[in-house]
């Protein structure tokens, strides 16, 4: 019997060629992860001889061959995939076969102590899981299959499944033989994740390839709603390196989906669909203590393999157990050029952002362009015309021949982790992924602008945008002694750069995160009463699930801030607390009856005079309160707070008072406190200031705004707006040698040292520690900087392509 069946504690990943990649795989769980705490379903595999000892016997390699033949002579690939399978499904599995897996099935039921246990069966390629293939999905599993008549059965759909039509479309594009392909069957004891939850989890970041997070995504039921892409599932990130610290949450990212339908058993066998419960819908489908037991399993699975991975789980909803039910390599990422770096931007012509006709989860980081071909079923392949954008409702391997032909896809339902998600990526195919209603907003025919170059979240924009891409190779960047940071503002972008070679992040601004991820003024979730009846409705239904209103805001605040900060841990991240606008803060949801009229918002109450008085020392508390979840509970000490808009020296008091009271005290910990130097009071008083803060971080907009009494944003007084202007530039230098005689810091954030080599030129020679710029502007800096300085050190002017000028220039 042991050359047709295998228990899984027999088998490991050398095993491929036995039962395939999959069964492999459950083999190397179940023989080498116990130690780390991994659980893995019993079970065993029909091994891959039990398929060819069934194709031999039945003389079904002739039928094969013949019928392949008919498809390279024309015949239509539908034609020839019924007829094979057709054929499999009529013969009869040999003797010793049945034999064997009767004796298996009756020892699992031993073991199991019970009659007829229920099983999952799945199909194993020996060709798939490899480095260089990835079936995703491709092959056949039957849940919830209970007695050996059913088993066998299953058993002999299975190896039919080798002959679908996607699957044989597959080899022959990936030059696999069809008779050299074998299949092993996997049967394995089913999790009552039916009453529980089951998801997919990788140990790498998808979209970006950043290495140091596990995403896990997570629904209700059995887990063919999330790999198939028929559910928007809650989606978890957890940051790596500080998972071995069992002190810590280092959850970085919790959105919750909706998580609309589950599948559950069916009384008479097998699954069948259901629509989940409102309470469902609006809880997450794993606490925290969970998230990080799998993101743990992933590190050691990961670490075991020595490559990143692609794993699926299951919650059994009787026992509260978690196993992990497969695991394979992932094979996108893995594949990539590490030192490239490939950027796509869309180029806005001085007008206000388009608005997006839908949006959902992007999937990959281009950008393409296209004709509409909205299609209900892969029936309809006819219809599609190369180079169009896809767009339907979910996908499966059926869709596979109209992926690869299409220049987008655009899906209404799906999490990062659905087929449309892996597939997409597999194909280099940007992908817009649980959209809600696409198909219903995006007709045949029109054409549109697919973007995923802003972050997480992808756009579909009518017409056809102006966009570019450029390809940075990251080994070409020369090394400075002057920090280059980036300015990072949207938390779902943030791994995206993570291959830059930044020296941190000068400036995270908190206020986008608030506006982008949190939406509703924090005053408002503090007293809901004092908001109208229309903000009262919004705000129930953004913070759905949550018990405490501020905890939304402080939860939601933390995540993002996290996410910013996780990326490039361990450099530093200057987080600025909130800095709206009072007009600005009153558009958020609830704002209006906690914000006055101001004349002029840009030198009203903004900053730090908000922090310490009665209209907003609350909402300040919670930022705090974010701050310490980032710093305390989630690990990620490298966050530096700064102080925008501080107006003069008591008000600084004021506000590191304040933050005191909320336990955010300067010092404890290592927490640093910087900072905005926008007022010509920061630089006048400069000492003043350094006594109380850690570092200085220029405002060169503000502080050129204020210094020469010009608005910023007036197009008349546009000649007058310089940075460049002597006043500005003695301000700097003045500020650098004050801070540095006292061991302050002294950073700038901002657009000029990108678009001026004169300026970073300027900036090195005055000695500044460090400047934070937009990523895509960090490779222009990082040579401006590195050509400055080469010519300090050569006491020659500095030359970057703008000629050489003296400065300040005549």
């Amino acid at each position: 019997m042991s050359r047709l069946v295998r228990w899984f504690a027999e088998l490991g990943r050398t095993d491929v060629g036995l039962v395939g990649g999959k069964n492999a795989g459950l083999g190397e769980l179940t023989r080498n992860l116990a130690r780390s705490g991994v659980r893995v379903p019993e079970g065993f595999a029909l091994t891959a001889e039990a398929y060819r000892r069934f194709i031999e016997v039945n003389g079904l390699d002739e039928v094969i061959a013949e019928e392949i033949g008919r498809l390279h002579r024309g015949a239509a690939l539908p034609d020839v995939g019924r007829a094979i399978r057709e054929a499999i499904l009529a013969a009869e599995l040999p003797a010793e076969v049945i034999e064997a897996v009767e004796q298996a099935y009756g020892e699992l039921a031993d073991r199991l102590a019970t009659i007829d246990p229920d099983v999952a069966v799945r199909s194993s390629a020996t060709a798939e899981d490899l480095p260089e293939a990835s079936f995703a999905g491709q092959l056949e599993s039957f849940l919830n299959i209970s007695g050996a008549p059913a088993l066998l059965g299953a058993c002999l759909r299975c190896y039919a499944s080798l002959f679908t039509d996607r699957a044989i479309s597959y080899r022959e594009d990936h030059g696999f033989g069809h008779l050299d392909v074998a299949l092993s069957v996997g049967v394995q004891r089913m999790v009552r994740s039916d009453l529980g939850a089951a998801g997919v989890m990788f140990s790498i970041d998808t979209e970006t390839g950043f290495p140091r997070s596990v995403l896990i995504d997570a629904s209700w039921g059995l887990g063919e709603t999330v790999v198939g892409g028929r559910v928007d599932p809650d989606e978890y990130v957890v940051f790596k390196p500080l998972l071995g610290d069992p002190g810590l949450c280092p959850i970085v990212s919790k959105v919750r989906g909706r998580k609309e339908r589950k599948v559950v058993y069916d009384a008479m066998g097998g699954t069948r669909q259901l629509d989940t419960s409102e309470d469902e819908a609006v809880r997450y489908a794993l606490d925290e203590e969970e998230i990080l037991l799998l993101a743990r399993w992933a590190v050691a699975v990961e670490d075991h393999y020595g490559t990143p991975m692609d794993m699926e789980w299951a919650k059994d909803g009787r026992t509260g157990e978690i196993f992990l039910v497969q695991a394979r390599p992932e094979t996108v990422h893995r594949r990539r050029e590490a030192s490239l770096l490939r950027t796509y931007r869309i180029r806005d012509a001085g007008g206000p952002p388009a608005e997006p006709l839908v949006k959902g989860l992007a999937v990959g980081d281009a950008i393409a362009a296209g004709p509409v071909c909205n299609l209900s079923s892969p029936a309809e392949i006819d219809r599609f015309v190369d180079g169009s954008v896809l767009v339907t409702k979910i996908t499966d391997p059926d869709w596979e021949p109209i992926m690869k032909r299409a220049a987008a896809i655009v899906t209404d339902h799906g999490g990062r982790t659905s087929h449309a998600a892996i597939v997409s990526r597999e194909l280099g195919v940007p992908a817009i992924i649980g959209t809600g209603d696409a198909t219903a907003r995006l007709r045949d025919g029109m054409t549109v602008t697919v973007s995923c170059a802003q972050g997480d979240e992808g756009f579909v924009y009518a017409g056809l945008r102006d966009y570019e891409d450029e390809e940075i190779s990251l080994d070409d960047i020369p090394a400075t002694r002057t920090r280059v940071m980036l300015n990072l503002a949207d938390p779902a972008a943030a791994f995206r750069w993570w291959r830059l070679p930044a020296d941190g992040v000068g400036l995270a601004r908190m206020e986008f995160i608030v506006n982008n991820h949190v939406k509703i003024h924090p005053m408002a979730l503090v007293h809901p009463e004092r908001a109208d009846e229309d903000d009262r409705r919004r705000i129930a239904e953004l913070t759905r699930g949550y018990d405490d209103l501020t905890g939304y805001f402080v939860e939601r605040l933390a995540h993002g801030i996290a996410r910013i900060a996780a990326s490039r841990w361990p450099d530093p991240v200057i987080v600025r607390m909130s800095d709206f606008k009072t007009n600005e803060y009153a558009r958020l949801v609830g704002g209006r009856r906690f914000e006055p009229h101001e004349e002029n918002p840009m030198l009203g109450w903004r900053g730090a005079s908000r922090y310490y008085t009665e209209g907003y020392r609350e909402g300040f508390a919670l930022e705090c309160q974010a701050i310490r979840r980032v710093r305390e509970r989630i690990g990620l000490t490298n966050v530096i707070v700064m102080i925008p808009f501080c107006r003069t020296v008591e008000e600084a008091d004021r506000v590191l008072g304040v933050m005191a009271e909320e336990k955010l005290r300067r010092g404890r910990d290592g927490l640093e406190v910087y900072v905005m130097a926008e007022i010509p009071a920061n630089v006048i008083l400069a000492e003043e200031f350094a006594d109380r803060f850690d570092g200085f971080s220029i405002g060169s907009n503000d502080l050129t705004q204020l210094t020469l009494g010009v608005d910023r944003d007036s197009a008349e007084l546009a000649h007058l707006f310089d940075e460049r202007d002597p006043a500005i530039t003695r301000s700097i230098e003045h500020l650098i040698s004050a801070a540095h005689a006292k061991g302050r810091k002294v950073g700038l954030c901002g657009q000029r040292p990108s678009d001026d080599p004169d300026f970073a030129r300027f900036l090195v020679e005055a000695g500044i520690d460090s400047i934070s710029v937009a990523p895509d502007s960090f490779l222009s800096v990082k040579e401006n900087v590195a050509a400055a300085e080469h010519a300090q050190e050569r006491r020659e002017p500095a030359s970057a392509g703008r000629g050489t000028r003296s400065w300040p220039p005549a």
